[in-house]
């Protein structure tokens, strides 16, 4: 699997319990597939999600009544949220599941975020770091949660220079090419 997952407080038991494994395994490989080199990953990342079943059509997304806190996801009592912006936004992951698991909305969440971090850090692996971290957190955030870490690389940013075509966007040619030009 291109993800890493790190379960914590039972996360993996609940998971099993609601028969999700398979689901959740086979979610964040897709999320994985389609967003590795992209740029712009918010709506590619909800198109996954309506897609696998996270963002159905009167299952209510807020946190909280009135706010526009919304999980990136939600089936069957267990939350998707993350961001593949920052490492650091483990801890405003939490606390969102967090509000979830307290006003019993949730019975478990998985948090997906990027496993790229600076190479400079010297708090070992993301792994690592999320382990050390999600401990520390405990009592104040004690929802069963897992961390899914993925490694979307850098983005691919295409120059227009290449050579050749493929079936849906042929060869570029220049206007002038191709044409027989006669002079009277």
């Amino acid at each position: 699997m291109n993800v890493e997952i790190i379960h914590f407080r039972g996360s993996d038991k609940i998971l099993k319990k609601k028969q999700m494994v398979k689901d959740v395994k086979a979610t964040l490989e897709y999320v994985h597939d389609v967003l590795t080199g992209t740029i712009q990953r918010g709506e590619l990342l909800r198109q996954v999600l309506e897609e696998t079943g996270w963002r159905e059509e009167g299952v209510p997304l807020n946190i909280l009544e009135g706010r526009r806190y919304q999980w990136k996801g939600i089936k069957r009592g267990v939350a998707l949220e993350g961001s593949f912006a920052s490492f650091e936004y483990l801890l405003t992951g939490l606390a969102r599941l967090q509000v979830g698991f307290d006003k019993k909305q949730i019975d478990a969440g998985i948090l997906m975020l990027t496993s790229a971090r600076s190479e400079k850090s010297s708090l070992g692996t993301s792994r690592d770091l999320a382990v050390a971290e999600v401990d520390a957190f405990y009592p104040t955030i004690s929802v069963p949660v897992a961390i899914a870490l993925f490694d979307l690389g850098p983005p691919i940013i295409s120059d227009g220079e290449e050579e050749g075509g493929d079936e849906q966007n042929g060869v570029s040619v220049h206007a002038d090419e191709g044409k027989e030009t006669t002079e009277a």
